[in-house]
């Protein structure tokens, strides 16, 4: 099945239907309709007697209630602590291991709170319960039947879907993985063993994807993306490692699993400016690229012109940066023809304020130069020198340092070389700007190497486009001064009609006394 670019609807992911082309109330939908009233009508009634049995049948219960012994409480109701009454799976006869697995599956199902301090006796019985399904099915072959696999999924939505806490962050704050903690999940001694033995499952060999995605489906798929927004680390792991291999069992889910991922980033993009979990669907997608066969179909392309490169403008770039610079790279790796087009959205972003986002920017724009044909290169070089031309002469020593260290690369070095005379006089007159002006020793010893550089590559071309740099420097300089005079004569001619000093212009010369 085919699915639309555009905002996924869980309804429209199970299949579920409306009206078709051409169809109106009156006709088959309405016997529908119909239907489903009488349906409900009929339920209705049921329920009515039910209810009626209900009453009679709690009477009868309350009666026995009373005759029942006391003991019972202290015993534990199955109800209350559904774990103790069933034996161990290695104990049981091999006949009955089936049925007490599934059992066992079932009681898992009930979930506690962590936050509070109760039930402490039941949670350790469900997360021994939890470990011993877990070796249950380590030493155990084709335990997952059909009717298995409901409980199995049944048992892991009910522990892992949940509503994720609120996320109390200065909106400006940047993350540092290595500095700061994150929160951490306070049921993670059950979730770590479910998402454990759910990934078991997901890549055993028992389990036959022609009817397992039956249970697995883009709703089950929808709800798992919603949790890589947790903030805890090892929560997020699992769940790449979880949605990977489901992508590469489940061919059906393919393109939804893409689909879903493309329409994440662009609440990313254009809403919410932040997320959890970037890093870990970029490595998915990265793996996933790798995979793509040549040549790569028109969905790819479009995947990475609306989703990936808008993910450069994202505000909190730094925490997923080096998984995007990948994806960008097995991109251009996989079709050059492709590179032109990731350089040119980079520099349509690139960053005018920041600049840790600038290196970042400067590292990545190396990477794909790296995997840049030549012919290719033609198509950006100006305006990519043009920006470099900028960068060389940025106030930041860090901008400035990390752009002169493209000329450490040698085949970047010989892209230049090869286009000379195009590239000489762009970034020629920004190297002599810095030998004189920039503040940073280190950037003039790294300035002093580039021009080193370009003037052996051509040492007449180097003269050529300093001799223009010079004249051009020269009419900066004559202008600059009649600027200047035409200024104070203006000044002058103010001060003999007003007798008063003329007002001051941020930049403008001081009239002569």
């Amino acid at each position: 099945m085919g699915f639309m670019a555009g905002p996924l609807c869980p309804s429209a992911a199970c299949g579920a239907g409306g009206l078709g082309p051409g169809e109106s109330v009156g006709g088959p939908a309405m016997k529908l309709i119909q239907s489903v009233k009488r349906r409900m009508g009929n339920e209705s009634d049921k329920s009515k007697g039910a209810s009626a049995r209900a009453d009679s049948g709690s009477n009868r219960a309350g009666a026995a209630s009373k005759a029942a012994p006391a003991d019972n409480k202290k015993k534990g109701a199955p109800d209350d602590h559904p774990f103790g009454g069933m034996p161990s799976l290695r104990e049981a006869p091999v006949t009955e291991r089936a049925a007490l697995f599934q059992r066992k599956l079932q009681a898992c199902s009930r979930t506690y709170d962590f936050n509070r301090t109760d039930c402490m006796k039941e949670k350790e019985s469900k997360r021994q319960t939890l470990l011993e399904i877990v070796e249950y099915v380590n030493n155990t072959r084709n335990c997952f039947n059909e009717t298995v696999m409901q409980d199995v999924v049944s048992m892991v939505s009910a522990n892992i879907f949940r509503t994720l806490p609120p996320v109390h962050k200065n909106p400006n704050a940047l993350f540092d993985a290595e500095e700061d903690e994150p929160p951490l999940e306070a049921g993670w001694p059950h979730l770590q063993i479910v998402y454990e033995f759910f990934l078991r499952f997901v890549v055993s060999n028992d389990v036959d994807p022609k009817v397992a995605k039956r249970f697995i489906d883009p709703v089950f798929v929808l709800k798992l993306l919603d949790l890589f927004d947790s903030e805890d680390p090892r929560e997020r792991d699992y769940l790449k490692t979880i949605l990977h291999r489901v992508y590469g069992k489940f061919m059906a889910l393919r393109q939804f699993i893409r689909k879903a991922i493309q329409q994440l980033f662009f609440k990313i993009i254009y809403e919410c400016d932040s997320h959890n979990g970037i890093a870990e669907l970029l490595e998915i997608l990265g793996s996933i690229i790798n995979g793509f066969a040549l040549p790569l179909r028109e969905e790819h392309k479009l995947f990475l012109q609306t989703s990936l490169i808008p993910l450069h403008k994202v505000r909190t770039l730094n925490a997923f940066h080096q998984q995007l610079a990948y994806c960008m790279a097995q991109y251009a790796e996989k079709d050059p023809r492709l590179a032109p087009e990731i350089i040119q959205g980079t520099l349509r972003l690139w960053p005018m304020t920041n600049t840790p986002k600038e290196v970042l920017f400067l590292n990545e724009v190396e990477e794909i130069l790296e995997l840049t044909q030549p012919p290719e290169f033609l198509k950006v070089q100006h305006s990519l020198f043009t920006r470099i031309s900028k960068c060389i002469m940025s106030p930041h020593f860090q901008v400035a340092e990390r752009v002169l260290f493209l000329w450490n690369n040698d085949y970047i070095v010989k892209l230049i070389n090869s286009n000379r005379q195009v590239l000489f006089p762009i970034v020629i007159g920004a190297l002599y700007k810095n030998s004189k002006h920039h503040w940073n020793t280190t950037v003039h010893g790294l300035t002093y190497n580039v021009l080193k550089l370009l003037m052996e590559a051509d040492a007449s071309l180097f003269d050529e486009c300093s001799a223009k740099h010079r004249d051009s420097a020269n009419q900066e300089t004559a202008d600059d001064e009649e600027r200047k005079r035409k200024w104070e004569k203006v000044a002058s001619m103010y001060k003999d009609k007003t007798g008063k000093e003329p007002p001051k212009v941020p930049g403008a010369a001081p009239p002569r006394s």
